[in-house]
């Protein structure tokens, strides 16, 4: 295994037993890095599922237009993270950017560095990340909403119920095993995130935006350290694989494919 040697491509791997597991326990950036990655998840998760059922909601609706919306709501996801990027990173500028510009009309004095100051890189990652991939979920939660039979509505309509009663009673118990589905990809795809690190903070400012899969890519490519790479990813593997099972072990209690 890689993650037992030293090994730098340009010479033979070297074994080194579990010397790279006991460096990642005594680094302080590995649980710096650890520590963003969980803090990603833990925003961009249910932020990505929050608004993309809300926008499916929305868009389940038969109104004229109502194709093109979807289709707008869709194209972050399949456009190009250069491109995005370079969108976002006029919109958080310090000086001359949309969202800051926007925050001193509204009596902000002096709004943040929004990719230079380590409280709210991270927070900016989240959003980027949350906005170009709220389309693709929403796409999977319509689908879902679409299997969900109307006489139902009906129904709850004529004894009563109001919208919200009926999401929370009728949509959201019969999308369940679809909405674990959305999940699952989406927590993985969180603790997966490279791309919007990668083109817009390069993990900075000091490790406080880095992520587990961008300090993987950073200790092969730019340090060339495979083996403590290797190592790192092993982490990631088992932390990701542990979690899905403890969801899968949630979800036999919670979710039920019974209509």
């Amino acid at each position: 295994m890689a993650s037992l040697t030293a090994w730098n491509v340009r010479t033979s791997p070297r074994w080194v037993g579990l010397d790279n597991y006991s460096e990642l326990i005594g680094s302080d950036t590995f649980w710096q890095v650890l520590r963003n990655t969980i803090v990603f998840a833990g925003l961009f998760v249910p932020g990505v599922m929050i608004i993309s059922f809300g926008l499916a909601l929305a868009v389940n609706q038969r109104l004229r237009g109502v194709q093109f919306i979807r289709g707008v709501l869709f194209l972050p996801y399949i456009t190009t993270m250069v491109a995005v990027a370079m969108l976002w990173n006029w919109i958080f500028a310090t000086r001359f950017g949309l969202l800051n510009g926007l925050l001193r009309l509204f009596g902000v004095e002096d709004p943040p560095a929004w990719l230079a100051d380590s409280p709210w890189s991270l927070i900016a990652l989240v959003i980027v990340a949350t906005w170009k991939t709220v389309g693709f979920q929403m796409i999977l939660f319509l689908a879902a909403l679409q299997g969900v039979p109307q006489m139902l509505y009906e129904a709850a309509r004529i004894d009563g119920a109001k919208k919200l009663r009926q999401v929370f009673s009728i949509t959201l118990p019969l999308i369940a095993p679809q909405s674990f589905f959305i999940f699952i990809i989406t927590f993985i795809a969180a603790f997966q995130t490279f791309e919007v690190t990668y083109v817009m903070t390069g993990g900075g400012p000091l490790n406080a935006s880095n992520t587990l899969a961008y300090f993987i890519y950073e200790n092969a490519f730019t340090f060339g350290r495979m083996g403590y790479a290797s190592a790192v990813a092993m982490v990631l593997a088992v932390l990701v694989g542990a979690l899905t099972l403890v969801s899968f072990w949630v979800r036999r209690r919670v979710v039920s494919y019974d209509l």
